[in-house]
């Protein structure tokens, strides 16, 4: 087991080792979902919210394989409880808030298919954290990604606003100011370590 403390996973994961801009995990939804800050926030709520169930879930299943010798079985299992745990979230929208259901588009059910979401599962596995060191990590790394798609959001919104060259509209800018993000948030680089 590891003995960092919980802060500094919560923290490293949020931010120095951020899923988006450090290891460019999750870059569909953090791409496309980010034009409003109202929708980058609930998707970001929905990532947090399914990084959080499968971590939970992955760590009884990673316990339960090594018991049985069968980690070859631990990539599988965790990609069916991640399709589960989204095939849930969308049902919940689609009846809570069918105009976010509609909002959030194709990008939710893709949410079974973003790599940050599988990473956080099998990074934890890898670095040998407890139950709760594995809430903290996914919670962190939901949490960054959602700082992460709303501080796009937020850019995207006010750059609407201003004045840019026609060479740089659209995903020219998007994507310039997703580097600068990247190299905004490489600056937590050795500060929970």
């Amino acid at each position: 087991m590891n003995n960092e403390a919980l802060w500094s996973v919560f923290f490293n994961a949020c931010l120095v080792n951020n899923f988006v801009l450090a290891y460019f995990l999750g870059i569909c939804p953090f791409l496309g979902v980010s034009a409003r800050r109202e929708t980058a926030l609930r998707m970001g709520a929905a990532v947090t919210f399914v990084m959080a169930i499968s971590s939970m879930a992955a760590y009884g299943i990673h316990a339960l394989l090594v018991l049985l010798d069968a980690p070859y079985l631990q990539l599988i299992s965790f990609i069916a409880v991640i399709a589960s745990t989204v095939q849930l979230v969308e049902m919940f929208i689609k009846k809570v808030s069918p105009t976010l259901f509609r909002t959030l588009g194709i990008f939710l059910p893709l949410i079974t298919t973003n790599c940050a979401i599988l990473a956080v599962a099998l990074f934890q596995t890898n670095k040998g954290y407890g139950f709760v060191q594995s809430i903290a990590y996914a919670l962190g790394a939901g949490v960054g990604f959602t700082l992460a798609i709303v501080l796009l959001a937020g850019l995207r919104e006010k750059l609407q606003l201003a004045k840019s060259p026609e060479v740089v509209k659209g995903t020219a800018l998007t994507l310039v100011l997703a580097g600068m993000l990247s190299i905004c948030f490489m600056g937590f680089a050795g500060l929970f370590q």
